[in-house]
C-alpha cells in the first residue's frame, strides 16, 4: 500500500507543478465549483494546507491553473480601497496595465481564445465569474445578488469587447489609441454600468 505523501516534500521541487496538474484535472472534470482543494491535494499527494501555503485559496488556485494575468485576491486587493463611484475607472486602468504587459496580454487573450471555443473553458471561466467576482464585486458595489450580477455581466462585457476590438481584431484607430484617451472614454460607460441608472 502507498503511503500519501503530505506537508512538503523534502528536496522536491515538483509540488507547486503536481498541484496545478491535480486543479487541471479537477476543473476539467468538475469545474470550479465542484472541484475541492481536499481532493486537488489528495489527487496530487500533498496535504491540503500545502496548496493553501502556494496558492491561498480556490480562486487563486484555478487563476494559476489557467494561467490568468493576475489572481481574483490580487484584483480585489486593489480595488478594495477605490471609492465606490471611481470603480469604473480602477477596474479599466487595472485591465488596461495587463494588456500593456505583453506576457500577461497573451495569458489573458489565451483565456479569451478557449473560453470562445471550448465549452469547458468557457464553464470554468463562467464558473469563476459566477462563484468569485460577482459576489465580491456586490460587496463592493453594495449590491444584492441579482443587480450585482447583470451590472458586472455588463461591466465585464465592456470589457472582454474592448480587448478583443483592440487586441485581437486589431481595430484601428481604437487599437493604437492612448491609455488615456480610452479611460477617458470607456470608463464612463464602466462606471454606469455599476453604480448609475440602466434604464
Amino acid at each position: 500500500m502507498t503511503r500519501r505523501r503530505t506537508g512538503r516534500r523534502p528536496g522536491d521541487h515538483s509540488a507547486r507543478e503536481d498541484i496545478l496538474d491535480a486543479a487541471r484535472r479537477a476543473f476539467g472534470e468538475r469545474g470550479f465549483a465542484g472541484a475541492t482543494l481536499r481532493a486537488i491535494a489528495a489527487d496530487a499527494g500533498v496535504d491540503p494546507a500545502l496548496v493553501l501555503h502556494y496558492y491561498g485559496n480556490k480562486a487563486d488556485l484555478f487563476a494559476a491553473a489557467v494561467r490568468l494575468p493576475l489572481t481574483p485576491s490580487e484584483s480585489f486587493a486593489f480595488l478594495e480601497p477605490v471609492d465606490r463611484d471611481d470603480l469604473g475607472e480602477a477596474i479599466l486602468r487595472l485591465v488596461l496595465a495587463i494588456w500593456e504587459n505583453p506576457a500577461t496580454l497573451a495569458a489573458w487573450l489565451g483565456l479569451i481564445r478557449s473560453a470562445t471555443t471550448d465549452d469547458d473553458a468557457a464553464r470554468l471561466l463562467r464558473d469563476l465569474v459566477t462563484s468569485v467576482i460577482i459576489d465580491r464585486m456586490g460587496e463592493l458595489l453594495h449590491l444584492d445578488d441579482a443587480d450585482a450580477a447583470y451590472r458586472v455581466s455588463l461591466a465585464g462585457s465592456q470589457i472582454v469587447g474592448l480587448g478583443i476590438a483592440r487586441h485581437v481584431l486589431r481595430l484601428e484607430p481604437l487599437a493604437s489609441a492612448p491609455t488615456t484617451e480610452l479611460i477617458s472614454a470607456v470608463a464612463p460607460t464602466l462606471q454606469r454600468y455599476l453604480t448609475g441608472v440602466l434604464q
